[in-house]
């Protein structure tokens, strides 16, 4: 599955610290991963320990809309 992130998240995962980073790597890994996250969908989102993404599904390919973190 092809994961495309919009400028925005791409932005924000840039600018996040290394665990952090890792931990939205994970979970964009998870979603592509797991073909009960994949059925399309308006708006759906995922969720780590102190971090989300929040995604739509087209076809094959992942577009997350947002990423972001509580710490």
């Amino acid at each position: 599955m092809k994961v495309e992130l919009i400028q925005r998240a791409a932005d924000v995962l840039v600018d996040v610290p290394d665990d952090v980073h890792e931990e939205i790597i994970k979970l964009i890994d998870a979603v592509a991963e797991d073909p009960e996250a994949q059925i399309p969908a308006d708006l759906a989102a995922a969720f780590g320990e102190w971090c989300w993404l929040v995604y739509i599904i087209h076809e094959d390919v992942i577009e997350v809309l947002d990423v972001g973190c509580a710490r």
